[in-house]
């Protein structure tokens, strides 16, 4: 299934400068999350963007997830 939510997760180079959208549409991954981090619920963000679905939303939080998710490599101190 997550795999399948990722398939809504889109970038094009000439659409938002290269940022991750929602099925190509011009509503980034960032916008989904600064709208969370505002306070937004899920039904208000679909109410505000009826182009979205509950599945674009969840999408976000699964790419988001996903880049977040990475070793960090540090120098040794010498």
């Amino acid at each position: 299934m997550a795999e399948d939510l990722l398939k809504r997760i889109t970038i094009e180079p000439g659409k938002c400068g290269g940022r991750p959208c929602i099925r190509g549409k011009r509503i980034r991954v960032k916008d989904i999350l600064e709208l969370f981090r505002a306070g937004a619920s899920h039904e208000e963000i679909l109410e505000d963007y009826p182009s979205l679905e509950q599945e674009d939303i969840l999408a976000a939080f699964d790419f988001a997830a996903r880049q977040a998710d990475h070793p960090i490599l540090r120098a040794k101190a010498g």
